[in-house]
């Protein structure tokens, strides 16, 4: 006893886990499934009691699947039922559904019976349930003659119906000539077997048009009964009556209407008893005659009437329980009363049940030698009794199986083989029905797999815990071990816990435990192992939170909120007030690590969270906001309104009521609005809906009513402030059940699988059914055939499958809403698509244009849309580099594909390698996938220009070379013809030098350049060309060896000379009477701050210290003392003791000048000193006019020519070139104007034609232009060397300039 039970342990254990990863019964990747063996299980049926449409083909459904795919069998009645011999009689392919053909000669009935599919393959037999198929009937009424009713008034009458017995019953209603109802009442109303009852008749009861309809609903035909007469006498005409047939002797006179009390129509006598299964619905009906109209209560004797599930109907005529169960089976007492009287009536009820599940038997797999367990438990009232099948045939006569044994509802297994497999029947029956549920044997030997995706990656955040994957299949079961690293050792401890499914569970991930996680799986059959990858990330963390804030109205508030983050993480930022959005408010400014609030009102108070996410973790800290006011104003309370009360509801009808209502306390700001909620106690109790919204001036409202919903509503009141709390909800109120007003939404056609269109829908609301038994008739037919529609009624679902359909056809469908009362209007019918294919056939024609060295253009035929079997989304190319045509070495590298939308024929390939040999091919996509590939094509492209040279290197620097090293383009794109090396020489003001180019041979990897000057700086200019051009270039600087004592020599491969040490030499000044022009120049770090200190020259006075605007190489003295010899030395700021050598000038009406004197004699000095007054009296007076806007030569010169370039100069027409004046110290660093000129020859040459006249002026270093183009300085006449672009300058002082003339 012991054994078995262990035995029924481990099988259950092995169920439960082959549960979770068995390709069999859990989705998982498809070559798993397509590789298993598996045997059949029904997933499709036909109900038990099928009742079909006798004009329409019979479709009795049986799908199943299993591997291999099952055949399919039929009985009838009990025998096997030969298809093959009945032509009406068809099979779908790869289907067990039969489709039996009435619509070309057969009948219905001649094909009732009970009907049974087998599903079979090698591993065992499913069975369905036994199907009954019966036709529907609609049979006419009998003909009968119907004497009218001739009633007294008061007195009641029930009018009988008496529908035809039709498959299945009829719906009943009453209607007169005109097809309208007739109005129902507490006095007058329908009994469920379908006769119209009156408690007591009033004249306006006489008519002769009462009419029974009976509507057949599967087969939508009505019928009608003949009319039926009713003519009630009124007491006063019929005491005319008597009187005119009397003589004046006779005693006569109809009693007056007499009220009577209540007695039963239905049912009679005192006591009835009423049986009902399980899961139905309980109806009791009590209907009483009397005057006046007696009122209907219903109790259960010693019990209380369920709450939920009781409804009250037809005027509380019927009591209605939804869902009854065996604890519902008692004594219903209905009680009539009216003001003489009561009466009374007992329904003993006693529920039965069909058989229902306890524990069904679920599929089982196994491993050979391993035990199992299959358990079916069911109950019913009476207790159902059960039986086993094997494959469809009794146990008891099943062929035997040694490892087989059943004991009652449990059929146990040990030490099972692979011939054990088998589907096992398991049926539970009794009187009132029977459950047929289908389990499976299978037993497998399958080596390990891992369903795991390899190198999969794996995130989280640091000491959190760490779930590592290993899901897994085999049979046996297998055995998985944990490594770390590729050749760590096996895992064990308690650091980690190893899951049943193979899941490793890190609890605490540290920073060391990033790395690669190997999991190994292994049986008796074989080993597998996956590596995963695992990464630690640091957590979020918010390092300054948001702070209590206390803020005046009106003032600003700022919440702070600095995270602190993993680098590889990207947090979101995200602010909340109240747990909800900020209001959508200007005043409320997000940045980067805080929230500002502007103007802050009392709305603004409340609780500020900030949120931070990243994709591994969250974080949030929060702070509230208090807004007071500011004093000493009185602080007015504003709150929310008090919530409404004394809500009531009055004039109830069919579709709208009015709900009235007493508002609260507005607490000092007035109420805006009322909000009106309801709550469907049938549908949704507990959710409150929004109804209406009114004015707050209002309190009553009409609400409109939707059918077959338990209506309560509640009011809440708003002001400014916010809204109130929600009233106390009314009374409820039931609205009666109506056909459904509205159809499905979002109707789609779209297969699965190429032989079905899945039929999908948003099925409708509780409160849009309408009426209970909410139902959807869905009907299809392929659209431009001339098919009659398919139709098929479900449950309140939201999906149905066609099976066996042609390969992605167009289908019309529709779907249509209907409940116990009746459909809803005719829906709209949608296009759907039955499922698509893999496209069959592969693109033709395909041909490549190469446009360019790494662009090409590829077209194609289109292919036949037939062909395409689905909606056709575009083609895909696939491109690859086979090799390079230069290195001619091949390597894989990763196929390129490019998309093109729609019925595209041709696309464009970037993004390739010039010289390169490349492969392409093209196929067509649809919704399913790709369509086979079309054949390789082989393209090649041209040459192209080269990259840059891997790398540049000047080394060995000495005092008259240098010597390059280079490494070859990383992409040569070609065939290489040469190098081109330029270079040119920098001066300390960064002028540039001749340029000097070089061709190089393509083999050379090196070269010494020779006879080079000694402490000079070179900029070099290198790259590589092929036969289409040259490529882009590598600069480099490096600088020869000085000769001067002091210096120490670079050492030898040392690469780049380092800068010499910083220094300011060539301090010139350039002097007025009362001012004076200093300007230097400075060699060392870049952003220097200078400063210039003066003195009268032999003065023992501290010097002077004016600080120098920027770091710019000039300074104006001002303000000095004509006559006077200064002396002047300029510093830098934060350099101790680093100053210039000092200069001396003197002020006065002649001008000091640095230049060397060309003559001893004082005749020529005075001469020479007197010219460059006139000079600067000529420029100080141009400059005023043209700040003044007046003209002179070389301005109309300009204006009267457009190119600058071409203009020449003249020495007799007086003009020097445009000058520039000097407007302020800011402004001396603005450049010169493009065609600023300065006189060098009696012409300016083209080439010559962008020097710039700030050399003659303060010595300013000359300047880059954007593209690197250099302006060289010099002094006089100088030439200069061709230089690239446009060149800039700063614009020379008047003063510095004349220095220059003279």
């Amino acid at each position: 006893m012991m054994k078995n039970s262990i035995s029924a342990s481990k099988a259950s254990l092995v169920f439960f886990l082959y549960q979770m990863i068995s390709a069999l019964d859990v989705p998982l990747d498809s070559k798993l499934l397509e590789e298993l063996s598996q045997p059949p299980t029904i997933t499709q049926q036909s109900p038990k009691d099928y009742i079909v449409d006798p004009r329409e083909n019979i479709v009795i459904q049986c799908e199943a699947k299993g591997k291999p795919p099952p055949s399919f069998s039929w009985t009838r009645n009990g025998t096997h039922f030969d298809i093959d011999k009945d032509e009406q009689v068809t099979m779908k392919p790869n289907s067990g559904t039969l489709v039996i053909n009435i619509m070309n000669g057969g009948k219905a009935e001649a094909y009732e019976g009970v009907y049974q599919c087998t599903a079979r393959n090698e591993r065992g037999a499913a069975i369905s349930n036994n199907i009954v198929i019966r036709p529907s009937r609609s049979p006419l009424w009998t003909k009968e003659k119907l004497e009218p009713n001739q009633v007294r008034e008061g007195d009641s009458l029930v009018l009988h119906c008496r529908p035809p017995v039709g498959l299945p019953p009829p719906i009943i209603f009453w209607m007169d000539n005109a097809f309208q109802r007739l109005p129902q009442s507490e006095r007058v109303s329908q009994g469920l077997n379908g006769d119209l009852y009156f408690s007591n008749v009033q004249p306006e009861d006489t008519r002769e048009d009462y009419i029974c309809y009976a509507r057949f609903n599967h087969t939508q035909t009505i019928q009608q009964k003949q009319p039926i007469s009713v003519k009630v006498f009124s007491m006063d005409s019929l005491n005319d009556t008597i009187a005119a047939n009397l003589s004046d002797t006779d005693i006569y006179g109809a009693k007056p209407v007499t009220e009577r009390p209540p007695i039963l129509l239905t049912p009679t006598g005192t006591t009835s008893n009423k049986v009902e299964l399980r899961g139905n619905v309980l109806l009791l009906e009590c209907i009483a005659a009397g005057l006046p109209t007696p009122v209907i209560r219903w109790i259960k004797e010693g019990g209380e009437l369920p709450a939920n599930r009781t409804f009250f109907e037809n005027f509380k005529k019927t009591l209605k329980i939804i869902d009854v169960s065996e604890a519902d089976s008692g004594n219903y007492k209905c009680i009539a009363r009216n003001i003489l009287g009561s009466t009374h009536h007992v329904i003993s009820v006693t529920v039965k049940a069909a058989p229902y599940w306890i524990t069904a038997p679920r599929n089982l797999v196994l491993s050979p030698g391993e035990d199992g367990t299959l358990i079916c438990r069911a109950n019913g009232n009476p207790k159902p009794s059960i039986s086993w099948l094997a494959n469809g045939v009794p146990i008891a006569i099943a062929p035997e199986d040694p490892s087989r044994k059943v004991d009652g509802d449990t059929i146990i297994f040990s030490a099972v083989q692979e011939r054990s497999s088998a589907v096992y029947q398991c049926n539970a029956s009794n009187e009132y029905g029977y459950l047929l549920a289908n389990a499976f044997v299978n037993v497998l030997a399958e080596p390990p797999r891992i369903l795991t995706p390899a190198n999969k990656l794996y995130q989280v955040i640091l000491d959190s815990p760490a779930l590592i994957d290993c899901a897994y299949f085999g049979s046996p079961k297998p055995e998985i071990e944990w490594f770390k690293g590729v050749k760590g050792s096996i895992l064990r401890g308690n650091e980690y816990v190893f899951h049943d499914n193979g899941t490793l569970e890190i609890p605490v991930a540290q920073k060391d435990s990033t790395g690669t996680y190997t999991c190994v799986a292994r049986n008796e059959l074989g080993k597998i192992q996956n590596e995963v990858q695992l990464e630690v990330k640091d957590p979020t963390m918010i390092i300054k939170q948001p702070e209590y804030k206390v803020i005046q109205r009106y003032g600003h508030v700022s919440f702070e909120c600095i995270i602190k983050h993993d680098s590889t993480l990207i947090p979101t930022v995200i602010w909340l007030k109240d747990n909800d959005e900020l209001p959508d408010d200007e005043r409320f400014l997000v940045g980067k690590d805080n929230l500002t609030i502007m103007n802050v009102t009392d709305k603004d108070d409340g609780t500020y969270t900030c949120i931070v996410n990243t994709t591994l973790d969250s974080v949030s800290a929060s702070a509230v906001l208090t807004v007071v006011a500011a004093p000493p104003t009185p602080a007015i309370i504003y709150a929310r309104p008090n919530p409404p009360f004394d809500l009531e509801l009055t004039g109830q009808l069919e579709r709208s009521i009015e709900l009235s209502w007493i508002p609260g306390d507005e607490n000092n700001s007035p109420i805006t609005s009322f909000v009106i909620e309801y709550e469907d106690g049938l549908h949704e109790p507990g959710v409150w809906h929004y109804q209406t919204e009114v004015p707050g001036s209002q309190t009553t409202v009409q609400l409109k009513l939707s059918p077959y919903v338990n209506y309560s509503f509640r009011v809440i009141a708003v002001n400014e402030i916010g809204r109130s709390q929600p009233s106390e909800p009314s009374e409820q109120y039931l609205t009666k059940s109506a056909n459904p007003d509205e159809n499905p939404s979002n109707v789609q056609g779209i297969g699965s699988e190429p032989d079905n269109l899945v039929i999908t829908w948003e099925s409708l609301k509780g409160f849009q059914s309408n009426g209970p038994g909410l139902q959807y008739k869905v009907s299809w037919r392929q659209k431009d055939v001339d098919d009659e529609w398919t139709s098929v009624v479900v449950a309140n679902v939201s999906k149905y499958i066609v099976s066996g359909t042609p390969t992605f056809v167009p289908y019309e469908i529709k779907v249509q809403a209907l409940n116990d009362l009746g459909y809803a209007p005719e829906p709209s019918e949608v296009i759907g698509h039955s499922g698509e294919d893999l496209p069959m056939v592969a693109p033709g024609n395909v041909q490549v244009h190469v446009i360019n060295s790494t662009l090409a253009k590829v077209h194609w035929d289109p292919v036949p849309l037939k062909s395409v079997r689905g909606h056709l989304q575009g083609y895909k190319v696939y491109y690859w580099k086979v090799q390079s045509l230069s290195r001619r070495s091949k390597r894989h590298i990763e196929k390129k594909i490019l998309t093109f939308r729609g019925n595209k024929t041709f696309g464009m390939l970037p993004g390739l390698e010039p010289y390169s040999s490349y492969k392409l091919n093209v196929r067509v996509v649809n919704g399913k996938g790709e369509g086979p590939a079309s054949p390789d094509r082989v393209f090649k492209t041209p040459e192209g220009v080269p990259s840059s040279p891997s790398f540049l290197k000047i080394t060995n620097p000495t005092l008259d070379s240098l010597t390059l090293e280079w490494g070859s383009p990383t992409h040569p794109n070609g065939v290489l013809i040469s190098y081109i090396l330029k270079f040119q020489p920098i001066n300390n003001t960064h002028e540039l030098g001749p340029l000097v180019e070089i061709r190089i041979p393509a083999n050379e990897s090196s070269l010494i350049l020779k006879n080079l000057n000694y402490s000079t700086r070179y900029k070099f200019y290198f790259n590589a060309q092929t036969s289409v051009g040259s490529g882009s270039q590598i600069t480099e600087e490096a600088v020869t060896i000085m000769d001067e004592a002091g210096i120490p020599r670079p050492a030898v491969g040392a690469g780049k000379v380092q800068p010499l040490y910083p220094r300011i030499r060539n301090v010139t000044t350039a002097a007025a009477e009362t001012y004076a022009n200093i300007s230097w120049e400075y060699e060392g770090p870049d952003h220097a701050n200078f400063y210039v200190e003066y003195g009268v020259a032999g003065s023992k006075e501290d010097w002077k210290k004016e600080i120098v605007n920027g770091s710019r190489s000039f300074f104006v003295l001002k303000g000095l003392t004509p006559g006077t010899a200064y002396k002047v030395r300029v510093g830098a700021e934060g350099l101790s003791g680093f100053r210039s050598s000092e200069d001396v000038f003197e002020t006065g009406p002649a001008m000091a000048s640095r230049q060397v004197d060309i003559a001893t004699q004082g005749w020529f000095i005075g001469l020479m000193c007197a010219v460059a007054l006139l000079i600067l009296i000529l420029l100080i007076v141009c400059f005023i006019r043209r700040n003044k806007g007046g003209k002179y030569p070389v301005k109309e010169k300009e204006d009267a020519h457009a190119d600058p370039e071409i203009q020449p100069m003249k020495e007799d027409d007086g003009t020097f070139g445009e000058y520039r004046s000097l407007e302020s110290d800011a402004e001396d660093h603005k450049p010169l104007k493009k065609g600023s000129r300065t006189p060098s020859d009696r012409t300016v040459k083209k080439e010559d034609s962008d020097d710039s006249l700030v050399d003659y002026g303060e010595g300013v270093n000359g300047q880059f232009n954007e593209d690197g183009s250099f302006i060289g300085q010099y002094s006089g006449k100088k030439e200069k060397e061709p230089a690239e672009g446009n060149e800039s300058s700063e614009a020379p002082s008047p003063v510095n300039a004349m220095n220059s003339f003279v």
